[in-house]
């Protein structure tokens, strides 16, 4: 089974959609695909730092 998605609409500046292209393209990887993994990426640093403040 597929894993659950939502499709969002947000906005962007437009530096950030530049270099989120390059990065994702370097990478190999759809943007989307490369929005998620930083964003997984930034919510763990969150969550282990949160942790270790306990």
């Amino acid at each position: 089974m597929k894993p659950l998605k939502d499709n969002v609409s947000i906005t962007l500046d437009e530096d950030i959609v530049k270099k989120i292209r390059e990065y994702s393209e370097s990478d190999d990887r759809s943007f989307s695909q490369y929005i998620n993994m930083v964003l997984r990426n930034h919510i763990k640093v969150i969550e282990d730092s949160a942790k270790e403040t306990r």
